[in-house]
């Protein structure tokens, strides 16, 4: 087996799921021969001791890497050596690393601390790239540019375009995968000839350069209320990325510095340091209660001893210096999971349930799960509809001393479910279902911002009685949390309700890769609703897989199965519609004129989507398009982009990842 970026275990995210799949794996094959592959990692022996491994340390690099720092007006790199890279009036020193890099035909790759800064940078330096481009390039670059706009009609896709036909780009996780792919396609064939870039896609940018620039080493840590330096690691991993083998002589990555004492600070801090020690992120509750209940649905334990013997065997009770910790976490996990009824426990043996089985399928952290189950259930026996007052508590509150309504069990939610499925309760809507998954773990919802708690508190009240379960005081702190889900909410629900994309994202200050981020979790998390509500009878999994169509096509109710159709898409479906074409069989059995006027007269486009759709015969030769289907915004190419590429374009406008 190989581990290629071990050292991502000590990660927070993705780390305990790398880490325990390791453990699995060596346990299920005692003698699995392992071979685990990092080029930052600082406690290799550690690592090398948990896998039964030998430490195979190597500096070989197939292109030699030069690190050191820019200061004044001159390179210091790790060997001693200077030379001179001058800074000319008015130039910022990333911009005069540039102009010096695209001297010698070569690239660079900046990195700074934020997605404002990546688009500030790429818009600057496309200047000073721009007198270096040949003719043929700048028309290259141009096409290039038309493509981006294609991909997504917002601000961030304009300013996009506009850096690219300047010869520079900027990459962050605020752009829509298209976006990315045109950036470093044409930066690999070097049409583009600086990225900006933030940090933290160091690891996922696949784009090798002449040179890195490590702008920014400090970056804004919310938990430590301020900017705080990068790790090594994190710094080390960008310096990786210089060099492109068989196309460069060596690789070169320098920190910039501001004065000699910072110059000093860098090669201490970064040039000469070694990574950090990776640490074991297991112990977490989220990963701990997710990958205990997997272990144990999975037969991989089937007691309390056994996964205690199993979860000995990580990384993390390798490193843990704090005798019994490990255990009394994964006591309190078991309570958890039992409670919830996702384990059932017998004296020391455990045994998933079928509900458990049915979560741990889904991969959903377990506390989604009980917030989706609790709200769900809810519905069903019509509470939840009004907000919790804080003054006097209800006679039926739970008194100090008993579990808060969080931890409130499926089963004890089952006892009188017979009685509370026969209310005649109208389906949820698609706002109440958003806002569901969004107040669940396994959803980053969006920041309240200045003067945003007015505004969705207003919204809250307005819409009580469509939330899955209560609504907290608004003097619980907790109520904050619940409102930055009522605002992820409101942007699927505006998704859904075909706004266009740049109003979307200009309301919530977010990209266009975030709102496609926010919808395809939101896609996973009602599929898994959908799933638990079938599990336990709830009746309701028709109006959560309508919700989660309406997301996942961006469309009102009317247009689901149009939208559907490969090719079809919201912008394209709407105008569809409006020319009577209501539906999928009715795209099926069309009238050929109609549907080419309907798409503007674009014959490759309605072909294909005629096709798709099972037209018997999809040939649009010797077809007229029908003037009076035509839609009336003929100007307009409207969000997602259906009609801004040329005519005869075949795409695919059926997912979200075209808009």
């Amino acid at each position: 087996m190989v581990s290629d970026e071990v050292h991502l275990v000590d990660d927070g995210e993705r780390g305990p799921t790398l880490e325990v799949t390791l453990a699995k794996l060596r346990q299920l094959n005692p003698d699995l021969q392992t071979v685990a592959l990092s080029a930052t990692i600082g406690n290799a022996e550690a690592l090398a001791e948990w896998l039964d491994a030998a430490l195979v340390d190597s500096d070989w690099r197939p292109i030699e890497l030069k690190k050191g720092v820019h200061y004044g007006q001159a390179l210091h790199l790790e060997d001693g050596s200077q030379s001179e890279l001058s800074v000319r009036n008015s130039e910022k020193p990333t911009a005069a690393i540039v102009r010096d890099t695209l001297e010698d035909d070569g690239s660079t790759l900046v990195f700074v601390n934020s997605r404002r800064n990546a688009e500030a940078a790429a818009g600057r330096l496309a200047s000073t790239v721009e007198p270096h481009l040949t003719p043929g390039e700048k028309e290259q670059l141009a096409e290039v540019a038309d493509e981006i706009r294609d991909v997504s009609d917002t601000d961030t896709s304009d300013d996009l375009a506009d850096a690219v036909e300047g010869g520079a780009a900027f990459h962050h996780a605020g752009l829509a995968s298209g976006h990315r792919s045109l950036v470093e396609d044409a930066f690999r064939d070097r049409l583009v000839k600086v990225v900006s870039a933030t940090p933290t896609l160091a690891a996922g940018v696949n784009t090798p350069s002449r040179r890195v620039v490590v702008r920014d080493w400090r970056r804004y840590d919310g938990t430590a209320g301020g900017m705080q330096p990068l790790s090594v690691l994190e710094v080390h991993q960008m310096m990786g990325r210089a060099g492109r083998p068989g196309l460069d002589p060596y690789g070169e990555a320098l920190l910039i510095a501001n004065s000699h004492d910072e110059l000093d600070e860098l090669f201490e801090r970064y040039v000469w340091a070694d990574p950090e020690p990776v640490q074991s992120k297991l112990a977490a509750e989220p990963a701990l209660r997710t990958h205990i209940l997997a272990t144990v649905a999975s037969g991989f334990a089937n007691s309390r001893e056994g996964l205690l013997e199993f979860l000995e065997q990580t990384l993390y009770a390798s490193q843990t210096t704090e005798r019994g910790r490990l255990e009394r976490v994964m006591d309190d996990m078991i309570e958890y999971l039992e409670r919830n009824e996702f384990l059932e426990r017998d004296g020391d043996d455990l045994t998933a349930t079928s509900l458990g089985h049915t979560v741990s399928r889904l991969y959903l952290d377990p506390m989604s799960a009980a917030e989706i189950i609790d709200g769900l259930r809810a519905w069903k026996r019509g509470e939840g509809r009004a907000r919790a007052e804080s003054a006097t508590p209800a006679a039926d509150a739970p008194a100090a001393d008993e579990e808060p309504p969080g931890f409130t069990t499926a089963g004890e939610l089952a006892d009188d479910a017979d009685e509370d499925e026969q209310a005649d309760r109208p389906d949820p809507t698609a706002m109440g279902l958003y806002h569901l998954v969004a107040r669940t773990p396994d959803m980053y919802e969006l920041y309240l911002r200045s003067g945003d708690e007015e505004e969705y508190q207003m919204l809250a009240f307005e819409r009580e009685e469509e939330f899955l379960g209560s609504m907290p005081s608004e003097f619980d702190p907790a109520f904050e949390d619940w409102l930055s889900a009522l605002k992820t909410a409101r942007l699927l629900e505006d998704w859904a309700s075909e706004v266009d994309e740049d109003e979307i994202t200009d309301r919530y200050g977010v990209g266009p890769g975030d709102v496609r981020g926010k919808v395809e979790t939101a896609q996973w998390l009602l599929g898994a609703a959908e799933s638990l509500a079938g599990e336990l009878g709830l009746g309701l999994a028709p109006a959560i897989r309508e919700a989660r169509v309406r997301a996942e096509h961006g469309v009102r109710e009317e247009l689901t199965d149009l939208a559907g159709v490969r090719g079809v898409g919201r912008k394209r479906a709407r105008r569809l519609y409006q020319a009577g074409i209501e539906d999928r069989a009715d795209l099926r059995e069309a009238d050929k004129s109609v549907v080419l006027g309907a798409l503007r007269g674009r014959e490759r486009t309605a072909e294909t989507v005629l096709e798709n759709a099972g037209h018997r015969d999809p040939s649009m030769d010797g077809v007229d398009p029908d003037a009076s289907a035509r839609p009336e915004e003929d100007g307009d190419a409207g969000a997602g982009g259906d009609d801004a590429a040329e005519p005869d374009e075949e795409e695919d406008q059926s997912s979200l990842g075209d808009f």
